[in-house]
């Protein structure tokens, strides 16, 4: 297995003229990746090429045979850098290459733009990870997510805020990204929608280390809760700096920040029960058990702990290659009609998508952190 999970990506310069080619008996179906795999978030892209890798290994152990033809998956895999401009070229790269379908990409502010060049080339594309409602919002009938998006996660954290951490004075900062800003201002929604008052809102960049400048402005405001739009590696060091400013509030944000390494990159100011933080999926029941071997397995093949993505990465894969299955083909214009109608239980609970490409009755997971481990706090369904 680990073999085959180091050689399941392939470059694209091997990449021949059709998604699916005869090679020696079998069919060659090349899927595509896209993630930062570069960048200060490097580490949940690789975490997510993780998941498609073993999803590969597993999908070419099974000996699956569509359309006659015995099938052998490569993955394509493209670094996107969370930058919306390099996101757009390799989702053209990947088009070129005519990839029979997308996994991908990580960020909302990649997939938005690079969902646009797969709907023109007619390439399905599920995100397992992107949650911007605006997504599946542009009428694409490529698009599919399969977590919930920042209208329920954002607008949850907000009633959570308000409701159950007593927060009067609300801050708000986010990183103008558009998941950043996404879930920033779903979070407002939620706090007004409870009672809660914003005392001020605030702006960095995903790029940015000093926020002195914000941190001071809102320490005037004296917040009960502080929340940050945007991901673990701006939000660790943000901590770091609030309690070097002796800003004591609880600090909340999204799935960006709710990662097993935002206590590695806020150290000690990770405190106790003082991050709280929304995954935008979680499972209950039977799936339980699932998630729990679906994580033993991936250190045990990778030799890295699941940080975020990777198990739905590894169902969006898997969901993929059932429609191919469905549709007897894996031409993207025959199984494209099979995914939207899908039914599937993978490790992460039930996937169906609704008539936009939104899972259907998708989970929240709140989280804590007593230092350095996560505890969850409740499953949201």
């Amino acid at each position: 297995m680990k073999t085959q999970l180091r050689t399941a990506s392939v470059g694209l310069a091997v990449a021949a003229l059709f998604s699916s080619t005869a090679v020696l008996g079998q069919t060659v179906v090349r899927i595509g990746h896209v993630a930062p795999m570069t960048g200060g978030i490097a580490h949940l892209g690789k975490d997510n090429e993780n998941g498609a890798k073993l999803a590969v290994a597993d999908l070419n152990n099974a000996g699956l045979t569509i359309g006659g033809q015995k099938v052998r998956f490569e993955l394509l895999s493209e670094d996107d850098a969370a930058d919306p401009k390099q996101g757009t070229s390799a989702a053209q790269k990947l088009v070129d290459a005519k990839v029979a379908g997308v996994i991908g990409h990580l960020n909302s502010g990649t997939t938005i733009p690079a969902s646009t060049i797969y709907n023109k080339a007619g390439i399905p594309q599920i995100s397992p990870s992107a949650t911007n409602p605006r997504y599946t919002l542009q009428g694409y009938k490529t698009a599919f997510r399969v977590v919930a998006n920042d209208g329920q996660l954002g607008g949850t954290l907000g009633r959570y805020a308000v409701n159950e951490l007593k927060g009067k004075s609300i801050a708000i900062i986010d990183d103008r990204t558009a998941y950043g800003q996404g879930v920033a201002d779903e979070f407002a929604k939620g706090v007004q929608a409870a009672g809660g008052k914003v005392v001020t809102r605030q702006y960095t960049t995903d790029k940015a280390t000093d926020f002195s400048a914000i941190l001071t402005t809102i320490r005037g405001r004296k917040p009960d809760v502080v929340f940050f739009g945007g991901m673990d590696a701006v939000g660790g060091p943000m901590l770091r700096q609030m309690k070097q400013l002796g800003i004591d509030a609880k600090f909340m944000g999204g799935d960006g920040i709710c990662t097993s390494e935002l206590p590695k990159l806020a150290g000690d100011a990770v405190g106790n029960s003082k991050v709280f933080c929304a995954e935008a999926g979680g499972v209950v029941g039977k799936f339980e058990k699932k998630m729990a071997d679906f994580r033993t397995r991936f250190k045990a093949e990778t030799g890295e702990e699941v940080k975020l993505y990777a198990p739905y990465v590894y169902d969006a894969t898997m969901v993929m290659v059932e429609a191919m299955k469905k549709a007897n083909s894996t031409d993207p214009k025959a199984y494209l009609p099979e995914l939207a109608k899908i039914k599937y239980e993978g490790v992460t609970g039930p996937i169906a998508f609704d008539k936009n490409g939104d899972i259907v009755n998708g989970t929240l997971t709140l989280f804590t952190y007593n230092g350095p481990k996560r505890e969850l706090v409740k499953v949201i369904q």
